[in-house]
């Protein structure tokens, strides 16, 4: 069965063509700037190497049709026929409770879609229209939502509530959605399949590190408590988001800079984390750059930053009784070596014993990072997402 994934950006399409159940990728890219000027797309075969088409892309319609002619071009494709896509799994970014696991897309998943634009209004519309595209393409093929916040609505009402007045809960449904549950669900899946653990009796803490952050405490398979919220904000300090604030500073500040909402909203989602701190950079790599040639705010950021991961590590060790498995994942999670010793640094008290060797320079690869007689294992499993969206519709699709 060849499954095509979609995961379709406000204004760019990410996308791969998987056999399954081999799960080999047969194709992948990406279309960027869709309705913008220098837009275009990345498209690249097995093995092959990338290809760079500059071509207008007015919507994201035109984009999926375009990558369907690149597919199947009689020279350089890779399948004869559209028709011979079998399934389409779409990332959706927020179910909110409607969905605790992905589904078939029907007529009546849409219309829920639809319902909770007002909870993801920058996210869920670009994937409504990767789903009107596919019906539009490719009627009658079968499609699957995989939601990204489907993973943690195994949280108890006491982790996900907020201390709201309980009549906006029932009223607006104003609550702890939580979000990379397809990133959290495959690396914790994945961690126990290299260490040979029984996931059903297990304590893990994924950290999917990256731009976006966060951190989820998984107990016997299930999400119990995870760090971001009804949005992508809260949590962890992140490249240009704010994370967890005193509601009240957040009033003081907008009252004495006389901010709008859709300028607060700026002020916590693009203008903060470590790019505000710093004043230089939300790329990591940039920032350690910077703190070693001594630019103390640099460094500032990065200590702000690992603390607060740190800091919910210690919590969650105690929602889960303590840990057996810390995961690391995500652009940072996989790549940062430097960030992950200053995590794990001063951990023994849980009985977790960091291998430095073993971390040094590790980048996009699973491996172990822990000593052989840590009681806690750290492990970095890179995130595949796709594969994980391509896994859940094949499953759906077949039965």
């Amino acid at each position: 069965m060849k499954v095509f994934v979609l995961n379709c950006g406000s204004s760019s399409i990410k996308y791969q063509l998987i056999l399954m159940p081999e799960k080999k990728v047969l194709a992948k890219g990406l279309v960027e700037k869709i309705g913008l000027n220098g837009s275009g797309i990345k498209y690249k075969i097995n093995e092959d190497p990338e290809e760079i088409i500059d071509v207008s892309v007015p919507d994201h319609t035109s984009g999926i049709q375009m990558v369907f002619e690149l597919l199947t071009n009689k020279e350089n494709g890779i399948i004869r026929s559209i028709n011979e896509i079998d399934a389409v799994g779409h990332r959706v970014v927020h179910g909110g409770e409607d969905f605790s696991g992905s589904v078939p897309v029907t007529p009546e998943v849409i219309a829920a879609l639809e319902k909770n634009i007002d909870l993801a209004p920058l996210h869920n519309p670009p994937k409504l229209a990767g789903i009107y595209a596919i019906n539009k393409l490719l009627p009658g093929v079968p499609q699957v939502g995989v939601f990204d916040t489907a993973f943690h609505q195994t949280m108890p009402p006491y982790a996900y509530l907020y201390a709201f007045p309980y009549r906006l809960y029932e009223k607006y449904k104003v609550r702890k959605y939580g979000f990379h549950g397809t990133s959290h669900k495959y690396v914790a899946n994945r961690a126990c399949q290299i260490l040979k653990r029984d996931i059903n009796n297990s304590r893990i803490i994924t950290c999917h590190l990256g731009n976006g952050s966060s951190i989820t405490a998984v107990k016997n398979g299930h999400s119990i408590e995870t760090s971001m919220g009804l949005t992508p904000n809260e949590g962890l300090i992140m490249g240009t988001r704010l994370g967890d604030i005193d509601a009240g500073a957040l009033l003081y500040i907008a009252d004495k800079e006389k901010l709008s909402i859709p300028q607060t909203n700026a002020l916590i989602n693009k203008e903060s984390g470590v790019l505000g701190i710093s004043g230089i950079s939300s790329d990591m790599r940039e920032l350690e750059k910077s703190a070693a040639g001594g630019n103390e705010r640099a460094q500032l950021a990065l200590d702000m930053f690992h603390h607060r991961i740190r800091k919910f590590i210690g919590a969650y060790a105690a929602v889960l009784g303590g840990i057996d498995i810390l995961v690391f994942t995500g652009g940072i999670g996989e790549n940062a070596d430097m960030s992950r010793a200053a995590i794990c640094k001063d951990f023994e008290y849980l009985g977790l014993i960091f291998d430095p060797e073993a971390n040094k320079g590790l980048r996009s690869k699973e491996a172990v990072i822990s000593k052989d007689y840590s009681r806690v294992i750290v492990i970095v499993v890179p995130t595949d997402e796709e594969m994980a969206i391509a896994m859940d519709t094949y499953d759906i699709a077949v039965k």
